[in-house]
């Protein structure tokens, strides 16, 4: 059985605090993630001077998502590209006997 147990906690992102329940279990991936935003956030602050934080927070959230859209599409490929690698071993070992 799964552990239902929340947990309360407070993340800071850039001048905004957000307070929230989360998977006890899941806490340091919270926070981790509110990590990662910071610093992206800050990472284009940096850059985009004159922007909103609107404005930043849209960039944050878009280069995070291409970010994950690209761990997906590395990780869909994987299983893949090892039976690629294993039938082409397959065909070597067959060519060779020959």
């Amino acid at each position: 059985m799964t552990d239902q147990r929340k947990q309360h906690i407070t993340l800071r992102l850039d001048a905004h605090q957000v307070s929230i329940n989360v998977p006890a279990h899941q806490e340091h991936l919270y926070r981790l993630a509110a990590k990662a935003l910071n610093e992206k956030y800050h990472h284009y602050q940096r850059k985009m001077q004159t922007s909103s934080a609107e404005q930043l927070w849209v960039y944050v959230a878009l280069d995070m998502a291409v970010n994950l859209q690209a761990e997906s599409h590395v990780n869909r490929m994987q299983p893949i590209e090892e039976k690629i690698k294993e039938l082409n071993n397959i065909i070597l070992q067959q060519l060779n006997k020959d």
